[in-house]
């Protein structure tokens, strides 16, 4: 029979003795498939690790997962898609941000574009401000339309939500239609902002915001909505759950809103 199944005879007596002798890691695996299984089998052992009620070592995770084949779901790469050419009234600005993603200080650099939004046949566009420092989604906008209203009303829910002066406050974009339009760069001044660009076709320039899209394709299932109401609401929903309960490696294990305040009370 070892012959036959080309393994050693020490082998053969080595599994014996272990075959009947309970799996020492069932309990943790368990543990680790519930979590697994209720993220949609998107989440790492980063995530995980986070969600344990009780602290587990990342390398037994990873072992753990290995061995019962939790492999996580990886989202493919977006290349960058370059919007409609600018006319001679567009203008470009200076990408003052310069790629200083390393930021302590809240509040104080944004970070903002617009994506697309495939559900039921139709198509849909979501426009989202995001502060560098935190992590948190400051503003968003969702619309039917790929119009210069998607931007601007992006604008306006910033100075509805923020409780604090935007005079300064750093935003940065690629050079999209949007950006570069003079309505755009005038509401920008009016708010007392400082607007800064991305070189053109870099999109690592701006990759806070590309990076947060990533996440959110990745964990909302947005493609299922059957009204643009319901893709609405769903979106809504992932908002408050990102800022309020999302917790993140790189941010201290904390949440964008929990990371905030942490960072307000050092300053």
């Amino acid at each position: 029979m070892c012959e036959l199944a080309k393994v050693s005879i020490s082998g053969y007596y080595k599994w014996l003795k272990t075959s009947n002798e309970p799996d020492k890691d069932y309990n943790d695996y368990l543990l680790i498939k519930n979590i697994f299984d209720s993220k949609k089998q998107k989440a790492g052992w980063r995530t995980i690790q986070m969600s344990l009620a009780l602290p587990m070592n990342h390398k037994k995770i990873q072992r753990i997962m290995k061995k019962y084949e939790l492999f996580c779901k990886i989202r493919k790469v977006n290349p960058y898609k370059m919007i409609a050419k600018k006319t001679a009234e567009h203008r470009v600005c200076e990408n003052v941000l310069n790629r200083e993603f390393d930021i302590k200080t809240p509040y104080h650099f944004f970070s903002t574009d617009i994506t697309y939004l495939f559900y039921n046949h139709t198509l849909a566009y979501l426009s989202v401000i995001k502060d560098i420092a935190t992590g948190e989604v400051v503003a968003f906008k969702v619309s039917r339309r790929l119009e210069m209203s998607i931007v601007l009303e992006t604008l306006t829910n910033l100075k509805d939500t923020m409780t604090l002066n935007l005079k300064d406050i750093l935003i940065h974009s690629d050079q999209g239609f949007h950006y570069t339009n003079p309505e755009y760069i005038r509401r920008v001044k009016e708010l007392g902002m400082v607007q800064s660009m991305s070189r053109k076709g870099n999109c690592i320039d701006n990759c806070p915001i590309e990076s947060f899209f990533g996440h959110f394709k990745d964990d909302v299932d947005y493609k299922q909505c059957k009204s643009f109401e319901e893709l609405c609401l769903l979106i809504n929903q992932y908002m408050k759950y990102y800022n309020y309960e999302r917790k993140q490696w790189a941010r201290k294990k904390m949440t964008p809103v929990d990371y905030r305040n942490h960072l307000l009370v050092l300053k």
